[in-house]
């Protein structure tokens, strides 16, 4: 038989009567039915197996006397006393989470520790960290230049940018995340005044097949921009293999090759002269290949100081992205 609790009883002294409140394990799995539309989808989130999920589900309908989710065609799907309950439970349950991440993260702790992709981190990020200090003087960054995206599960980060490759995309930071794009910048080839001028100018994509290339793990970036371009190499694309975006940009700017790369990495380099866009010389298509995400922890995405990161840094992207 269900629990069954007057109204006259005062409602902060219920929670400590067990008979009034059901299992958490029995909550948090209805909790995520509810918000993933689904018992399978639930299970995914939970780390839990499909019956597992189905049995806290009984177990919470048992207790409730009420069926809390249809089962059968809609498979998961709330019912309408399921949908009030989860409403009224769901703030309950994420003001629990919000208390546990404050007293894990310390009340007032302003500290944000990030990674960011070593290319955009010393090319971009690094030059307008004064302006973020300026306006947010109480927050401390703490920034890891990474090339591998960290274990959100471990909490070793709050917050993580990276390139996501369309054609090949990283597998995802582990652990329950939120992410937000922010910028998908077109590819150009880019080298020194110097190797230009030593290229003969060159007038046409297919021109720089002669040219000496820079790659980071392989020649797929580069033989994608050929072929984007109307040209299909007819041989092996050969060069030095640098593995990382702003070593390959840094041997571009010492007349070592031309490189692939995108303005948030050069768009300085363009305006100090010493790189020129050598995409626009030759009259190439802009080929996009990826875009910079930014990723945090969920327990984190909506806290002062990660927020203020955030759209810190969405808007310096965007303002970025536009002048390119």
């Amino acid at each position: 038989m269900s629990p069954r609790v007057t109204t006259t009883e005062d409602p902060r002294l219920v929670f400590w009567n067990r008979r009034a409140t059901p299992p958490f394990t029995a909550l948090r799995a209805f909790a995520a039915v509810g918000e993933f539309g689904g018992i399978r989808k639930a299970a995914a989130v939970l780390e839990l197996d499909h019956a597992a999920v189905s049995r806290h589900l009984r177990s919470l309908e048992a207790w409730a006397g009420v069926p809390l989710v249809e089962r059968g065609v809609n498979g998961g799907k709330l019912t309408a006393e399921g949908a009030k309950f989860h409403a009224r439970i769901t703030t309950a349950l994420n003001e629990i989470a919000a208390a546990s991440a404050e007293l894990v993260n310390g009340p007032n702790d302003r500290a944000l520790h990030l990674s960011c992709i070593p290319g955009l981190a010393s090319n971009w990020l690094l030059a307008r960290l004064a302006d973020f200090r300026q306006r947010h003087p109480e927050i401390q960054l703490v920034l890891r230049p990474s090339d591998t995206a960290p274990d959100f599960t471990r909490r070793e980060m709050d917050g993580d940018i990276r390139y996501v490759i369309d054609a090949a995309p990283d597998k995802p930071p582990a652990g329950e995340i939120e992410t937000v794009q922010l910028a998908r910048p077109p590819v150009l080839a880019v080298g020194s005044p110097l190797l230009l001028a030593s290229l003969g100018d060159p007038g046409a994509a297919a021109d720089l097949l002669k040219a000496p290339l820079l790659h980071e793990e392989n020649a797929r970036q580069w033989t994608a921009w050929f072929e984007a371009n109307g040209v299909t190499p007819d041989h092996e694309l050969a060069g030095h293999r640098l593995w990382h975006a702003h070593l390959a940009v840094d041997a571009a700017r010492r007349g070592e090759g031309l490189a692939l790369a995108n303005a948030f990495l050069v768009g300085e380099d363009f305006k100090a002269g010493r790189l020129v866009d050598v995409s626009a010389r030759v009259g190439a298509q802009p080929i996009v290949m990826g875009a910079y995400v930014f990723s945090a922890r969920r327990d984190r995405w909506r806290t002062p100081a990660l927020l203020a990161f955030r759209r810190w840094l969405v808007k310096e992207a965007a303002e970025e992205a536009a002048r390119w």
